[in-house]
């Protein structure tokens, strides 16, 4: 069959996807055919791997960039604005994706299907990467080897947390996570985010703690924020040139921008909330404060 012939038959298969059937959701209490895996959502691809299965994986989505020997696989795209033709054109056994993939439209077409779809839970502190860990152990019938290593995840995680909550009260810092600008506009991170939850376990203050989310902020919210630091991406969208931020108005006048204090760090290391969380702790600690 051609290119164009399978696409055809596929995109034929998908609307019929639409109009018949209930959706394919796995059964918790049976594990899913492991045999060719699908993982959406960075996190859940390092746990795979970390579970000794990572030859089962045939695709992944555009967060999933470690281990290395992830990037060798199809990339499938952005995990918010996933296509079902993209995802399914694998031909897996089975789709393990971080909640808040999408968009709604793909997993509709998704949970209809005949490939068992599973969803871990997300989260932004210890317990909820203890959950990814074993939820995901489950799905892939290696419930013993993901307790292993929850536990030793979740124990490097306290053992982190109380290195950096040495700091006193007082001399924390307070961080504003740019994650884009535009139209010369700071996209910054509120609370219930990625990014507020490693600032709270490196022992900092989210300087923009104010809201929920991600939010673009005026000049003035920057000034009134206050930051000593600036923290930012090096992998997970448009890279903001460091001049770009120093020479913003309102960032020229807070501390941060007076001192010009920017820390990077990988997305993914940083804001995925799986099992290398601990070191992203001591890491952005120790650009905080040293030592």
């Amino acid at each position: 069959m051609s290119v164009f012939g399978f696409r055809r038959h596929l995109r034929v298969a998908l609307a019929a996807l639409v109009l018949i059937g209930g959706p394919a959701l796995a059964d918790e209490a049976a594990p899913v055919d492991a045999s060719r895996l699908v993982t959406i959502g960075g996190a859940v691809t390092e746990i795979v791997f970390d579970l000794g299965l990572g030859d089962k994986v045939v695709a992944r989505d555009t967060t999933s960039y470690f281990p290395e020997a992830v990037n060798k696989l199809p990339d499938i795209g952005y995990m918010r604005a996933l296509s079902p033709e993209g995802v399914l054109s694998v031909n897996p056994s089975a789709i393990l994706m971080i909640e808040g993939s999408g968009p709604r439209e793909t997993l509709d077409v998704l949970g209809k299907a005949s490939v068992p779809l599973v969803t871990v839970p997300e989260g932004y502190d210890r317990d909820a990467i203890v959950k990814k860990i074993l939820t995901v152990g489950k799905a892939l019938d290696a419930e013993a080897k993901a307790r292993a290593l929850a536990d030793e995840v979740a124990a490097d995680i306290d053992a982190a947390v109380a290195d950096a909550s040495k700091v006193p009260e007082d001399k924390r810092k307070r961080v504003l996570f740019v994650l884009t600008v535009q139209n010369g506009k700071i996209m910054a991170a509120g609370s219930h985010t990625a990014a507020d939850g490693i600032l709270r376990l490196a022992g900092a203050v989210n300087a923009t703690g104010g809201f929920h989310g991600y939010k673009p902020i005026n000049d003035e919210a920057v000034i009134e924020a206050r930051p000593d630091v600036i923290l930012m991406m090096t992998h997970g969208g448009p890279i903001v040139d460091d001049e770009e931020i120093l020479s913003n108005p309102a960032v020229a006048l807070t501390p941060a921008g007076k001192d010009r204090r920017i820390i990077r760090m990988s997305s993914l290391t940083m804001l995925g909330f799986g099992p290398r969380t601990a070191d992203a702790i001591r890491d952005l600690s120790k650009s905080l404060y040293g030592g």
